[in-house]
This record gives structure tokens, C-alpha cells and sequence, in this order.
């Protein structure tokens, strides 16, 4: 009773100082948008809007009822999964906070942040195929190995997955899309493609196995509520890739007629 007294003690803790920080980042992205108007340069207010939607959900994700839910039902960790690894990561990407906080910060500070962009490290675990592999790989790790269950008893565990739930994703959706924030290698149309579709190949198929083999086994869940919230990534976690697939399209379109009328200007 005492161990779940201090669970249930530690989500709230976890709970309130993410959702500070949350509060904090969507503030400072919206100060540094509104200071580029004011300096005369152009922000599209779409991009705030996206941004906070991924901050939103990623706020939904992680409030206390969520997270009590998250920790007692299968069901409610899945649906953070989807919140935080799938859904959330696609608005932050599409509001460029890179390139804000780039146009934000004093030179000597946004040469050091491009330094770091630019270094061997990130361009590696940016590349499609390790981004894929963090991101999916990782969950066939969680899910049919003991982590999960390990990590119903170890806070540490518990909260790190959801940081790298978060970081995953968003590397994910920034390597599929090629930015639109700059600092990483953009690869083929052709090379995201494949590579996204191996991954909700990959996708499908976890979750396919967690629902007829009962994975994660030696948790205390029933194997309904592993069942369940083996649906729920199958169909919204497809549902959250089709949005990655339109978005992947939509930046390609714009960039072909962007390059197309810069050619008949040219011309």
C-alpha cells in the first residue's frame, strides 16, 4: 500500500513539473514568434498554432488523471504512447522551433546550436533508418522483453520512457519530412518513403503479435486490456501515420511548386 501510496505520490510530482514545462515552452515559442512580427519579419501563425496543438496534446498526456490511468490500465498507456510518440511529435516538427529559436538567439549562440545540428552524432541518429530503429525498434524492446514490467516498479524507468517516447518521435517525424527545420541530411523522397512504410509495416505487425501472443507478458494487466490497447495501436496508430504520410506529400508538393515558380522567374 505504501509502495503504490508513493507511485501515485511521484506521478503527481511528475505530472505538475511537466506541465510547467510544457506551459513554459508553448510561452517562450509564442514571445519569440510575437518579437519576429514586431522586428518586421515574417512567422507564420500556423506554425504557433501547430505547436501548441502538439504541446496540448502532449499536455493531455501527461496530467495527472492520465497518468494514474497510464500506470493502472494498459489501455491508458498506450493511449499516452499515441499522445506522446505519434501525435504530439508532428505538430512540434511542423512549427520549425529550431529555426525560431535560431532567428531568436545572439549569432555566437545560434553558431554554437549549428555546430551541434550539424555534428556527426545528431546527423546519425537523425538518418531515417536509426531514426526508425529508436522509434519502433525500441518499442519491440519494450514490449516483449521484461522493460515493461520493470518498469511498473522502477520510477526512473517509468518516467524515462516517456522522454523517449517524445525525443523518438520527433526525430522520426524530422527525419521522414527532411525539416522543415534545418540541421539535418535530407534523404530521397523515395528513401523516407520506404523507410515509413517499413515502419508502419513494422508497427502493424507489434501490434499484431501483442494482441494474439499477449505481450508484455509478467505484467499485472489481463490480457483484455493488452488485447484492447493492442487495437488501439494498430488503428490510431495507423491513423497517426496516414497524418505523417499527408504531411510528407503536402511539404513535398509545396517545394516542388516553390521550385517551379523560382525556375520560371529565372527563365
Amino acid at each position: 500500500m505504501d509502495g503504490m501510496a508513493h507511485a501515485s505520490s511521484s506521478s503527481v510530482s511528475f505530472s505538475l513539473g511537466a506541465l510547467v514545462l510544457l506551459l513554459g515552452a508553448g510561452c517562450a515559442y509564442s514571445l519569440a514568434a510575437a518579437r519576429q512580427r514586431q522586428q518586421g519579419k515574417r512567422w507564420n501563425s500556423w506554425r504557433s498554432l501547430s505547436f501548441w496543438l502538439g504541446i496540448g496534446v502532449l499536455m493531455v498526456a501527461v496530467w495527472p488523471t492520465t497518468m494514474e490511468y497510464a500506470h493502472r490500465d494498459f489501455r491508458g498507456h498506450m493511449l499516452q504512447h499515441l499522445l506522446i510518440g505519434m501525435l504530439a511529435p508532428l505538430g512540434l516538427v511542423l512549427a520549425r522551433p529550431i529555426s525560431l529559436l535560431l532567428r531568436s538567439v545572439p549569432k555566437t549562440t545560434g553558431r554554437s546550436i549549428s555546430r551541434f545540428l550539424h555534428s556527426t552524432t545528431l546527423q546519425l541518429v537523425s538518418s531515417p533508418w536509426v531514426a526508425t530503429v529508436l522509434n519502433v525498434g525500441a518499442m519491440y524492446v519494450l514490449y516483449l522483453t521484461p522493460l515493461y514490467a520493470a518498469s511498473l516498479h522502477y520510477s526512473v524507468l517509468y518516467y524515462w520512457l516517456h522522454v523517449h517516447f517524445l525525443a523518438a518521435g520527433y526525430l522520426f517525424t524530422w527525419a521522414i519530412l527532411a525539416g522543415p527545420d534545418p540541421g539535418i541530411r535530407r534523404y530521397p523522397l523515395r528513401t523516407r518513403l520506404g523507410v515509413l512504410w517499413l515502419s508502419i509495416a513494422s508497427h502493424a505487425l507489434l501490434a499484431k503479435l501483442m494482441y494474439g501472443f499477449g505481450w508484455p507478458r509478467g505484467s499485472p494487466h489481463s490480457l483484455e486490456e493488452i488485447q484492447v490497447a493492442a487495437q488501439w495501436m494498430y488503428y490510431w496508430g495507423d491513423a497517426a501515420e496516414r497524418l505523417l504520410v499527408i504531411a510528407l506529400f503536402a511539404r513535398w508538393y509545396t517545394q516542388q511548386r516553390t521550385r517551379r515558380v523560382a525556375f520560371s522567374m529565372v527563365r
